[in-house]
């Protein structure tokens, strides 16, 4: 009775779950087949149970049968069965105590809204490059112009981006989140010989990993059930000639990081299913907001990866280090969502100013820049205070003079960075791991106290 008693239980436990799973024998029959694998492959459970499941699909889509000769598990397996149907694949043997092979168990889910939006934002973003393109040619804006303001922080690093774009150097652009690192990818682009090429950016952190290979490298023509009958190119392909810039490069999984590098020393990618390589010319423009060194300290990233995409490094300052730019880019955001709600655009008191320069802006000029929008949409007075501030984002505060005590820390943080630079000979790497900080912190540090090194 108790064994009846788990059928019933294991039976729940399959008919519950949102995915689709089917149970095969050892010789490949079809033992279970819930609601969910009925809706998913348009099969009725009655049609399928008791039959051989290669009478259903072809023999190659099939990962489940394999497993019965390999008795190896698959992890997250893209699968396409049909043409609107995207699907990722888990399947596992099933072994008695002895290890005798019973079956094979097949969890499918349907990733097809995943990759539907996916394609939908691959597209808008070519048609936004096409018409920022087109807006460009008829305004003659020069490379980077979108990229505002006029501190010495971000002169220094400008000046580098189009010193450097007029190479094909591997470029690596650090910064933190919401500093502009994709303007500044576009603007190498722009001011590079690539400028009439594609600019194809990639946000590895928005890829399920499952696709990451078909999104990369495209797919040879019946790769799998379903494909495009041409086959499609992948975004690496699509990019040659012109400029793949890759964001949030520190997610992209450790297999994916092999294929990367392998592409970068050899210029050629291979399509899934196919069998020649395709040579691309291509210039890799790479950002993060992690510490690529330390993850390469903790395994997470690879060391031979970092090296090859940190040829040129551009450090993008934070907003807090480039403060003097915030009433310029206020002003600038203003009159722009001015201009798109038809408002008058409101000026901002000196008061109103400093509370913004003094704060720290976690979230850069994307915040920023939020925040200017919700000023427009919001308050409907041509002058605006402190106070009305505000009520938009209640945390800012007004401007008060560092006390002595702060001043003095600072000081003495200060002294030891210098101290620790002197030791090392100037060595920023060996600095860093004194000091007990990693290297982008010490960068930071540097810039924030004008140490000169």
């Amino acid at each position: 009775m108790p064994d009846q008693h788990h059928l019933f239980y294991l039976q729940t436990i399959l008919e519950t779950s949102n995915d689709a799973i089917s149970i095969i024998n050892s010789d490949g029959v079809v033992e279970f087949w819930n609601e969910h694998a009925e809706n998913l492959y348009g099969i009725p459970s009655e049609k399928i149970l008791g039959k051989k499941m290669n009478e259903f699909f072809k023999k190659e889509d099939l990962k489940i049968l394999e497993i019965l000769k390999t008795k190896e598990y698959v992890l997250n397996i893209y699968h396409q069965p049909r043409p609107d149907k995207h699907i990722k694949i888990s399947a596992s043997p099933i072994l008695d105590d002895e290890g005798n092979l019973l079956g094979a168990l097949s969890i499918d889910q349907d990733i097809s809204n995943i990759v539907e939006l996916n394609e939908k934002l691959t597209l808008t973003t070519s048609e936004l490059q096409k018409i920022k393109h087109q807006y460009n040619e008829q305004n003659l804006n020069e490379p980077l112009s979108t990229v505002k303001g006029s501190s010495a922080a971000l002169q220094t690093v400008k000046n580098l981006a189009l010193k450097v774009a007029k190479t094909d150097a591997t470029i690596l652009i650090q910064g933190e989140s919401g500093v502009g690192k994709e303007l500044f990818a576009q603007g190498i682009h722009e001011a590079s010989s690539r400028k009439d090429k594609p600019f194809i950016a990639v946000n590895c952190g928005a890829i399920p990993e499952a696709l990451f290979e078909s999104e990369f490298f495209g797919y040879e023509k019946g790769a799998f059930t379903g494909a495009d009958k041409n086959g499609k190119a992948g975004k690496v392909e699509m990019a040659s000639g012109g400029t793949l810039f890759l964001d949030e490069v520190g997610t992209l999984p450790l297999e994916m990081q092999v294929k990367l590098l392998r592409i970068l020393q050899e210029r050629e990618v291979y399509r899934i299913g196919g069998h020649s390589p395709i040579k691309v010319d291509i210039r890799i423009v790479a950002a993060t907001n992690s510490d690529l060194e330390e993850m390469v300290r903790l395994g997470k990233f690879r060391e031979d990866l970092y090296y090859r995409l940190n040829v040129v490094t551009l450090d993008i300052p934070p907003l807090r280090e480039r403060a003097e730019d915030i009433p310029a880019l206020m002003e600038a955001f203003i009159r722009e969502f001015g201009y798109q709600y038809d408002k008058e655009p409101p000026e901002l008191t000196e008061g109103a100013l400093a509370a913004c320069h003094h704060y720290e802006w976690p979230g850069n000029i994307r915040e920023l820049r939020n925040m200017a929008e919700r000023i427009v949409i919001m308050i409907d007075t041509p002058t605006i205070g402190l106070s009305d501030l505000q009520l938009i984002m209640p945390h800012l505060v007004e401007e008060k003079k560092q006390p002595r005590l702060s001043l003095e820390k600072d000081q003495l943080e200060k002294n030891r960075i210098t101290e620790a630079l002197r030791e090392t000979y100037g060595n920023k790497t060996a600095a860093a791991k004194k000091l007990g900080i990693s290297r982008v912190s010490l960068y930071k540090k540097i810039k924030q106290y004008g140490i000169d090194a």
